[in-house]
């Protein structure tokens, strides 16, 4: 383990770091629900990995097919990780342009003097 560490970035150093503090902030319960969430998608992960195996057509060994799930496994992390960054930066530069036409919205309600819940969209 200690060898896997110091092969991981800074950022993923920090993020390691952050999850174990909150990993040692929960719960039993928040713990094994955690667990259950990640076996699942190791499950999903896997059987993805299994498709893909399957789709390219390839024959491994015991040996090269546990290489190839482990590499799509890290492929697969990165490409989240990377459409995760892409989402949040697509909200931050959204979330303003929202702020703002909810603050105009509540202020002429406030001005008109109507309740703020009588004309919220889609009720």
């Amino acid at each position: 383990m200690p060898n896997r560490f110091l092969q991981l970035s800074p950022e993923e150093r920090q993020a390691f770091r952050r999850n174990a503090e909150r990993w040692l902030q929960m719960n039993a319960q928040q713990r094994q629900a955690l667990r259950e969430m990640e076996k699942a998608h190791r499950a999903r992960v896997k059987n993805e990995a299994d498709a893909a195996l399957r789709q390219s057509g390839l024959k491994l060994s015991g040996k090269e097919r546990e290489q190839f799930e482990e590499r799509y496994f890290q492929e697969r992390r990165k490409l989240e990780q990377s459409l995760r960054k892409e989402f949040d930066n697509k909200r931050e530069k959204v979330l303003p342009q929202l702020n703002e036409r909810l603050k105009n919205e509540f202020e002429s309600h406030e001005r008109s003097g109507s309740p703020s819940g009588s004309s919220t969209p889609g009720k």
